[in-house]
């Protein structure tokens, strides 16, 4: 665990010193985010923050590569697709933020960027529930691909709040850490190195790094280059790790922890992608493209309720920490327990988001006397 947490602290601060230099970039090229219809901000800010968390991510890959702990995963494939794509789609994004690309050749540059890396080996070949297996080589691409495009989008369109898209991927990357950590020690196996735990780990540190300068308000944005690196590298840490899982070696009475690998990915980015789902659902309705932009997405519905920008950003963090632990409790939980964890969970859940609205709290916390008027006494 030792390696683990000093190979984070490495990717956060490399972020955390590059950072602010990234900014000064910014700022003297003129890249900046503009005041749109849709945005929340009221000054343009810095973006291409994303080249920072991809200095952050580099930089942590590089000394590992150096430990004998991890130094074992430089002969896999696998490690350095996912080195070169995660440059590949930093350039795209970068380059998209910069020249504002239309969306077909921002989504040609994603799936060109998924291919490759596939074709490098991060695949999907299995599935740990019941031994499925992908019957071709082609499918197994096509699979991996679009899990890599959609994940890769799901955090673009989530970003939309100061810190909002950096700290959800942080509470999923570390959630998914945890659960790769403790997967390994379940399975006895003979090291506790494992490449899906270090990227996960790696995710950590860049998002925490980043957001000293990105949580609200934010100096900086990490602009598409950074949105499509962290959906980018999350998905090829949700597909290292499937497939991997022997459920023989969990016992046969295991068969939801073996399941976790293909549930957990999306109980930890179930914000994301249904942010993603209900705008190309409401975009499509309305006879427009699925990547137009629009000011109904969840965080722009958690305003309009009337709560403050830094508190959208905090409940979404709340919902997103929920599910994550309660997926990754499968592991060690009974299922009675688990069950109770869920009611008692998304109950607190839902009366953290409700009773912090403004105007609840106006009503019912101050003692004022002045409530909605369909609860008042009728004598009075």
């Amino acid at each position: 665990m030792k390696a683990y947490l000093l190979l984070g602290v490495l990717a956060c601060a490399i972020t955390f010193l590059v950072t602010p230099i990234v900014r000064r970039i910014s700022l003297a090229l003129h890249v900046l985010t503009p005041v749109r219809e849709r945005d929340v901000h009221t000054m343009p800010i810095p973006r291409l923050g994303g080249i920072a968390m991809l200095f952050g991510l580099l930089g942590a890959f590089l000394i590992a590569r150096q430990t004998p702990y991890f130094s074992r995963f430089y002969g896999d494939p696998q490690v350095w697709a996912l080195v070169f794509g995660s440059i590949g789609i930093t350039v795209l994004g970068m380059i998209d933020d910069i020249f504002d690309l239309n969306w077909w050749t921002k989504l040609s540059g994603q799936i060109l960027v998924a291919c490759a890396v596939a074709w490098q080996g991060i695949q999907i070949v299995s599935f740990p529930i019941f031994g499925m297996t992908i019957p071709s080589t082609k499918m197994s691409i096509l699979v991996t691909v679009m899990i890599i495009v959609i994940s890769t989008n799901a955090v673009n369109f989530v970003d939309g709040l100061d810190g909002l898209a950096a700290g959800i991927t942080l509470i999923g990357a570390g959630a998914f850490f945890i659960y790769s950590y403790l997967l390994i020690r379940l399975t006895n196996a003979q090291s506790y190195a494992s490449f899906a735990a270090m990227i996960g780990i790696v995710i950590v540190g860049v998002c925490l790094g980043f957001l000293t300068s990105n949580f609200y308000p934010a100096k900086i944005f990490m602009g598409d280059c950074g949105s499509m690196l962290l959906g980018f590298t999350t998905s090829c840490m949700f597909i290292v790790v499937t497939g991997q899982t022997d459920p023989a070696s969990l016992g046969r009475s295991a068969f939801l922890p073996a399941a976790i690998p293909v549930l957990l990915p999306i109980a930890v980015m179930i914000l994301p992608f249904l942010d993603m789902l209900m705008a190309v659902i409401r975009r499509v309705a309305r006879g427009q493209s699925p990547f137009k932009a629009d000011r109904q997405h969840l965080h722009h519905r958690l305003l309009k309720m009337g709560h403050s920008h830094r508190r959208a950003v905090l409940v979404m963090y709340l919902w997103a920490f929920f599910i994550s632990l309660l997926a990754v409790s499968f592991l060690k939980l009974k299922p009675l327990v688990e069950l109770l964890l869920a009611a008692g969970g998304g109950v607190l859940c839902l009366i953290v988001t409700i009773a912090f609205l403004p105007g609840l709290r106006r009503d019912y916390f101050t003692g004022n006397g002045s409530y909605p008027r369909h609860l008042r006494y009728k004598g009075d």
